[in-house]
């Protein structure tokens, strides 16, 4: 009696990543060579740039490239491979959270949620949240810690929402970033003073269109705000709705 296999379905940069990975280990590529460009490999693979760019990041986690952002990527020596390889792999049980999930997929994830988050919380949020948010925003630029901010403000935005299951998925969204390898060494690589002070005008425009109860405008501003970071992380997350 035949049986079914179970089915794997493989993330496009897992699968750029593999054949990166087989011309580094047949000679293609030599330790301290620098890797074509996002772009070549791009042409190269047929496929996007965005998907390059989280391949050539999950290369780099597993010790196989060193991403010098401004200058290229390199091929690293073994002794880099061995020593990630010693490091711990977070487990996939069903019930836990993935830390295999990439930046592009997260993002498209919030862009199907924030931006209802946002319009209902412009018709439901109390003048506390709006005041909570007020504080995030304003204190952001001056912060040590800005992510934490930015986290605190988009947590407030969902729960403001007044619909405890779109505040409980966004939650769940902000534990599958935060345990996203890619998604955090993707942020080490771009994310410096500057994009901080992008992120900032998004977010007052955004405030500006909650505090005046005007859903529209704030759902169009979260959805270009995550586009704004999709950009800013070189990733290509748009839905393809219109706003």
């Amino acid at each position: 009696m035949s049986t079914f296999r179970p089915i794997s379905v493989s993330r496009l940069y897992r699968m750029i990543a593999a054949q990166i990975k087989e011309k580094i280990q047949d000679g293609s590529y030599r330790a301290g060579e620098r890797l074509p460009s996002e772009r070549e490999l791009a042409e190269k693979l047929t496929v996007s740039r965005p998907s390059v760019r989280e391949a050539l990041i999950a290369l780099e986690i597993e010790g196989w490239v060193d991403v010098r952002v401004g200058t290229g990527v390199f091929v690293t020596g073994p002794e880099v491979r061995m020593n990630a390889s010693a490091l711990p792999v977070a487990r996939e049980d069903a019930g836990s959270v993935t830390s295999d999930i990439g930046a592009n997929d997260l993002l498209q994830a919030r862009l199907l949620i924030e931006p209802v988050c946002a319009e209902l919380a412009a018709r439901n949020a109390t003048q506390e949240q709006l005041e909570q948010m007020n504080v995030s925003i304003m204190t952001l630029p001056h912060s040590g810690s800005p992510t934490a901010h930015n986290d605190t403000l988009h947590l407030l935005i969902a729960e403001a929402s007044g619909n405890a299951a779109l505040a409980s998925i966004v939650q769940h969204l902000w534990k599958l970033s935060e345990a996203s390898a890619i998604f955090t060494k993707l942020n080490q690589h771009y994310v410096y003073d500057e994009v901080w002070e992008k992120a900032h005008v998004e977010h007052l425009e955004l405030l500006t269109a909650l505090q005046k109860r005007r859903p529209k405008a704030a759902r169009v501003a979260m959805h270009a705000h995550l586009m704004g970071i999709s950009q800013r992380l070189g990733l290509d997350a748009n839905d393809d709705r219109e706003s």
